[in-house]
This record gives structure tokens, C-alpha cells and sequence, in this order.
């Protein structure tokens, strides 16, 4: 990756995860790769999910516990033409920021912990609550049939493309036919082109 598009504050990696309400799982397993969407929840710097005993997923993770995790924040299609006269294609991208981690998929055993990535998924999920906690005796039952997962970090990578690395002339072209378009997507990446610029 490129540094200029590295994101080098760990908070603003934390926030991107904290943010996204689902993340892609890749497994790999007798050189067949998987991959699958899964609502997860960051705590500390791993990440946790829940799944059933049995199935795809945990057949790969018993095979290859090795797997990567990517969350994906996305902003506006930048047209070619957005930046460039030339009438090229090459120009058309689409700006975000993104996090990937690397590492070994556990199994929680302790009864404890997976409540405590349980509710810490929902209070993400449903943040205005109106639920019995997880620690409730009436959940015990479903809890022990499920498998809570934690993707212990080994690596951990954030990447913004926000047009930072733009000549002014290009990067004001672009804002200009943001403002022009005007959808809520399109005034969410103006404000955050400006941040992200303002911060190199």
C-alpha cells in the first residue's frame, strides 16, 4: 500500500470498524478459498462473531484457522470526467476507506466471554437497547448452541482514498461536480475529502 493512502491514526481505524455493521470473512482451507458477510463487533483489536456448530464456515475454520477480515466505508463514484478532460476512462474511481486485518480465528469456549461478545454485538447492533442483557438465565440455552468467534489480530491495516493525493486543480475539479450532483453521499465526501486533505 501506498503511504500516502495508509491510514496511520489508529483511532480513526477503530472508528471505521466501529462504524461498519458488517465485514467480509475470507477462509481459505485445502487451497479452496471462502468467503462470507458477517455482522461482527471490534473489542480491543479483534474481532468477534457468532455462528452456527456446524456448516461451511466452521468446517473451513477447523481446516485453516488462518483468515482475513476487511470492513469497506464507501463514498461517492468519481466519473472520469470529474477530473480529467481527456475523455479517458481511466480516471473513474470510487473513494473510501477500508480496514483489513490478518490473523487466527478462536473458538470461545468460556461461558463468560461469549456473553460478553454477545452483548457487546447487540449493544453495537441495537444501541437503544429495549432487550433482556445477554447475562439473562433465558438465553443460556441459545448461547450454548452458538459459536462465538474471535479473529485474534496479527495485522491490522487501514486504507483512505479520499482524493488526498490530487493536484489542488484536480481535487477542486472533483468537489465542484460533487457540489453540482449534491446527493448525501456526494456532501458526506466533500466533507471528508476537505478533512482528509487538511490533515496531510
Amino acid at each position: 500500500m501506498k503511504s500516502q493512502f495508509e491510514i496511520k491514526n489508529h483511532n480513526e481505524i477503530k472508528e471505521i470498524l466501529d462504524k461498519a455493521t458488517y465485514g467480509t470473512l475470507a477462509l481459505c482451507s485445502n487451497n479452496i478459498p471462502y468467503s462470507v458477510p458477517i455482522n461482527f463487533v471490534r473489542i480491543d483489536d479483534n474481532i468477534y462473531f457468532h455462528g452456527s456448530k456446524s456448516g461451511k464456515k466452521m468446517k473451513f475454520i477447523h481446516n485453516n484457522s488462518k483468515a482475513s477480515f476487511s470492513v469497506v466505508e464507501s463514498y461517492s463514484m468519481i466519473q472520469s470526467y470529474f477530473s480529467s478532460d481527456e475523455n479517458l476512462a481511466c480516471p473513474a474511481t470510487h473513494f473510501f476507506k477500508s480496514v483489513c486485518i490478518n490473523g487466527d480465528v478462536k473458538i470461545i469456549t468460556d461461558y463468560k466471554q461469549k456473553v460478553k461478545a454477545l452483548q457487546a454485538l447487540m449493544e453495537k447492533l441495537q444501541p437503544e437497547g429495549l432487550y433482556k442483557p445477554l447475562s439473562d438465565e433465558v438465553y443460556k440455552k441459545m448461547i450454548n448452541a452458538t459459536e462465538v468467534f474471535m479473529l485474534k489480530s496479527d495485522d491490522i491495516k487501514g486504507k483512505i482514498k479520499l482524493g488526498q493525493h490530487l493536484p489542488k486543480d484536480r481535487f477542486d475539479k472533483i468537489v465542484k461536480y460533487l457540489q453540482n450532483r449534491n446527493s448525501d453521499i456526494d456532501k458526506k465526501t466533500i466533507n471528508s475529502m476537505i478533512k482528509t486533505k487538511g490533515n496531510i
